[in-house]
């Protein structure tokens, strides 16, 4: 008899294809590593490239390669030329779309980087859905958002890992102590994302790694090809770190009222225990990620400060266009959820779900 295979830490199953770029991609994947055209990519309308469904699926394509690779596709894409080619014409407009968002950015010199982090999160005033999910969420929709997060979540600190290689010194101390938390000191049931999986399995959802693709829409994806922007490029990094700054320091209410929501929905502290480790970890994490870690960079490196800030100001905002987008569904009565693709069709159907 075959050996059963464990789905849950990956290679990913290709998803549904959202768009003539995207379809193209999953056709030549599905082969040996050849050669694209090199016009593929020009055409993506991207009249927003932020919730664009064809370029972000055709970006986190791309990206997938470079974390745990995709079922049955032959692991030299990884690395071919023309692919590489193509993920950089689709990451321009991706790129522009970003600064657009965020917009200029006030001067801040190396010594006050920490503060100015302080203050575009004080400044952030982006629709709260930790409070909607703490007093008012349906566990259906409670479930909703824990399937837009499982594609961050269930790999866990891997994209601001990148950055370790390319610090030195107190910045790369900072990451290490950070991320030693987040893969629970070595110890497989204290990782993180195998206690937020632990909280999939209470809510019923299928577990497997990036098992709700095929359901997430392009700002989901956004949100994730965001960091993997950040960390595949070195030239990056302290936009990379900006972002897991800004991450840390917007952490700690968020989860107490995740885990809060839980709790008024019945659920029980194996369900909340990943929401709950965060608060305390988090609130911790907030004061290394701004002085020690980002402030220890640009002590080394001056130049990077205004990274720094746009990594974290461009975490900020996309995180605002994701809770927009379910908090909006939501109100209107519908999922914010894509359907699941039609069957014998590879697209998905476009019928609205109910959020009751």
């Amino acid at each position: 008899m075959p050996v059963p295979v464990d789905r849950r830490y990956g290679p990913a199953s290709l998803p549904a294809a959202r768009g003539p770029v995207s379809a193209a991609l999953l056709v030549a994947l599905r082969q040996p590593p050849h050669d694209l055209p090199a016009a593929l990519g020009a055409e993506v309308p991207a009249v927003d490239p932020l919730t664009d469904e064809d370029l972000q699926l055709s970006l986190f394509l791309c990206y997938e390669l470079h974390y745990r690779g995709w079922r049955d596709v032959d692991e030299a894409w990884e690395w071919q030329p023309t692919l590489l080619a193509l993920r950089a014409r689709i990451e321009g407009p991706f790129t522009a779309a970003l600064r657009r968002l965020v917009g200029p950015l006030p001067a801040a010199l190396p010594d006050g980087v920490p503060e100015a982090l302080g203050a575009l999160v004080a400044a952030d005033d982006g629709p709260s859905l930790a409070a909607a999910l703490q007093r008012r969420a349906s566990l259906a929709q409670f479930r909703e958002f824990v399937v837009h997060r499982s594609l961050y979540h269930l790999r866990e600190a891997d994209p601001h890992s990148w950055a370790l290689p390319r610090l030195g010194g107190p910045a790369k101390a900072a990451l290490v102590e950070i991320q030693m938390d987040e893969y629970g000191n070595g110890r497989l049931d204290r990782m993180h994302a195998e206690l937020f999986r632990r909280t999939m399995r209470r809510l019923d959802l299928d577990t497997d790694y990036a098992a709700h693709l095929d359901r997430v829409p392009a700002v989901t994806l956004a949100t994730n090809n965001l960091i993997s922007l950040f960390g595949l490029h070195r030239r990056l990094r302290g936009a990379l770190l900006g972002h897991l700054a800004a991450f840390e320091m917007t952490s700690s209410l968020p989860n107490r009222r995740y885990g809060n929501g839980l709790r008024r929905l019945g659920l029980d502290e194996v369900a909340t225990r990943f929401y709950d480790e965060h608060v305390e970890a988090d609130a911790v994490h907030e004061q290394i990620a701004a002085y020690d870690l980002c402030g220890g960079l640009v002590r080394a490196e001056p130049a990077l400060a205004g990274d720094v800030l746009f990594g974290a100001a461009a975490a900020l905002a996309v995180e605002r266009l994701f809770a927009a987008h379910l908090l909006d569904a939501w109100a209107a009565g519908r999922s914010s959820l894509r359907s699941a693709p039609a069957a014998g069709t590879g697209e998905p159907e476009r019928v609205a779900l109910s959020a009751a």
